[in-house]
């Protein structure tokens, strides 16, 4: 098991990202109230704290994790290549779809984080929302296999 940290959701692309406690996933819409909520692959994205983590002391920084641009953080889930599993968070199911590439906006956050991100999809994951749910900080999160 492993736990969510944090919610994190930016209303306006290239705006700012706004923590929550407490938000909502739905099939449609993806992470309520975020501007890549459309359906498809990419309506969610996760990062994992460890990774985060390393990336920022390859740097020797110390940034916050929505610097990432990601929508959810996690502690313990082994993220690198992970294609096609199923991440349950309550009633919420998740698919990760594929890696999720860094961008220019990281180095404009920060020289270098573009490349310390790239390794082992540091970066994270982009996932679709199979099951709709309320999801908090602080809930356990399950990482299951891909199904055949």
């Amino acid at each position: 098991m492993a736990l969510l940290l944090g919610i994190a959701i930016k209303p306006q692309r290239k705006g700012p990202m706004w923590l929550h406690d407490e938000a909502r996933l739905h099939i449609h819409s993806g992470l309520i109230g975020d501007c890549c909520g459309k359906p498809g692959k990419r309506q969610v994205t996760l990062l994992s704290l460890a990774d985060w983590q390393a990336a920022c002391g390859e740097l020797g920084v110390e940034l916050p994790w929505q610097t990432r641009r990601a929508n959810l953080l996690v502690d313990a889930l082994p993220l690198y290549q992970s294609t096609g599993s199923r991440i349950v968070l309550g009633d919420a199911l998740l698919e990760v779809t594929g890696e999720t590439d860094p961008c220019e906006r990281m180095e404009e956050a920060q020289a270098g984080l573009f490349q310390a991100l790239a390794p082992e999809w540091r970066g994270g994951v982009t996932c679709r929302v199979i099951a709709n749910g309320t999801i908090r900080v602080g809930m356990d999160i399950q990482l299951l296999a891909p199904t055949p």
